[in-house]
């Protein structure tokens, strides 16, 4: 896999403000000696202007094997002779002990002046490049990313954490290093410094896109491993909120809504820090599985959370079917009132719901004496029918009517109008089916 082009472009960010030379020379106490390595110091330093790196090699590789503490520049300037002289040749096998030798620079850089946190973001980009095809290497190259985010608290480019999550995937391709949810540890808190640096103005979308395509090729989730191996890992350890919240998000990431882990996960999250969305998910869960009783109280707390009337309605509407299947019909009808009167997209579920119910209730709410009072009640289904524009739904209530018969044997006549009684308790115009 190939991280996108821009990252080929760090190299002059990482390298600026480098210095070909500091404070405090620590020349030999020798004449000679001294004279020695001042001459080569001035020669690697005019090869290295004149962009001869190879050339530089030579005298700068006599600097630091024999005064390896004569100055902090011969570290700093190496990294640009060695990387120079690499990209230089031709030769495969002297390039990489030109790529050796940066990486060598570090190390003794580390020993003598003990400042990493000034350029082990260089070392680990340079390992990167030079080593992100070589599984010996790989190891190291991401512990030198590690190291930088662990010392400085982030990496300070954004595009290093895509080379830092394509080492990881390199290295796990090649090593078998990681577990699969080590892989994931290390995506989320890459997710979490670049949703910092989106905060704080920076431009993340080229990391993001890159980390996620990354994660996505390593074919690591699916719904049976969240169900079979990060399922278990939290029923052992049910009070787990970070392997609950990544649970949760690759659930919705790859919609496997239906297993056992996720509603786990669910209900963990949801009993925390509960949010609308939380309580609405938990309550449809329930809902599917028709545990009534334990979906209402979490509807009810998903309504409390609701931030506008569009929700609001739609928690209602929920209340609604839970009261209907609870046998509660007058708290149904109640909520489905008030769904419709708080989101008009609800009307026509709402009203159908109450209707549906009117018509369900002919057997409850039979009194056998008056059979123009008991059919009363397929009016009553007939009007919130028309109320939710459903003219099938009509047309099924009204072959329920009372006949002219019925009416004439009773003393009623159509256009009167009579109580259907029971827990409908409305008061409907006679109507006739023929």
């Amino acid at each position: 896999m190939k991280i996108k082009s821009t990252l080929l472009g760090l190299s002059a960010l990482l390298l600026a403000g480098m210095v070909q030379a500091q404070d405090g020379w620590n020349w030999p106490a020798d004449s000679a000696e001294e004279a020695k390595a001042r001459e080569l110091n001035a020669a690697y330093t005019d090869y290295m202007k004149a962009e001869q790196f190879i050339e530089a090699t030579g005298p700068l590789n006599w600097l630091l094997v024999n005064v390896p503490e004569l100055n902090e520049s011969i570290y700093i300037n190496g990294v640009t002779i060695y990387k120079g002289a690499a990209d230089a040749t031709a030769d495969e096998a002297q390039k990489r002990v030109y790529q050796d030798s940066v990486m060598a620079i570090y190390d003794k850089r580390d020993q003598i002046y003990d400042n990493a946190p000034k350029w082990i973001e260089n070392k680990a980009y340079f390992g990167y490049g030079f080593y992100k095809g070589t599984k010996e290497k790989l190891g190291d190259v991401v512990a030198d990313f590690e190291r930088a985010m662990e010392l400085n608290g982030e990496l300070s480019l954004v595009d290093l954490y895509a080379a830092y999550f394509d080492a990881v995937y390199r290295h796990n391709a090649y090593n078998k290093a990681y577990e699969p949810e080590e892989v994931l540890a290390i995506y989320d808190k890459i997710q979490v410094d670049l949703d910092k640096m989106a905060a704080e103005g920076k431009d993340v979308s080229r990391p993001k896109s890159t980390t996620e395509t990354i994660l996505v090729a390593m074919k690591l989730i699916d719904c049976d491993f969240i169900e079979n191996t990060m399922g278990p890992k939290l029923a052992a350890d049910p009070t787990n909120e970070a392997l609950a919240n990544q649970i949760f998000k690759y659930s919705v990431q790859y919609k496997c809504f239906s297993s056992d882990a996720f509603l786990t996960a669910l209900e963990l999250i949801d009993s925390k820090n509960p949010t609308y969305s939380t309580s609405q998910v938990r309550a449809m869960r329930y809902m599917q599985a028709q545990d009534y009783e334990k979906a209402l109280p979490v509807v009810e707390k998903a309504l409390e959370l609701a931030e506008n009337d569009t929700q609001r309605g739609e928690m209602q509407m929920e209340l609604a079917k839970i009261y209907g299947n609870m046998g509660r019909k007058s708290d149904a009808r109640n909520a489905a009132k008030q769904a419709a009167s708080l989101n008009e997209e609800l009307v026509k579920d709402a009203y159908t719901l109450v209707a549906q119910l009117y018509m369900n209730s002919f057997n409850d709410c039979r009194g056998g004496q008056s059979r123009a009072k008991d059919y009363s009640i397929y009016i009553a289904a007939y009007n919130a029918y028309q109320r939710a524009g459903d003219s099938q739904g009509m047309a099924s209530a009204r072959s329920r009517f009372p006949s002219k018969e019925e009416l004439f044997t009773e003393g009623l006549q159509a256009g009167s109008t009579i109580n259907t009684g029971c827990w409908i308790g409305e008061t409907v115009t006679l109507a006739t089916r023929d």
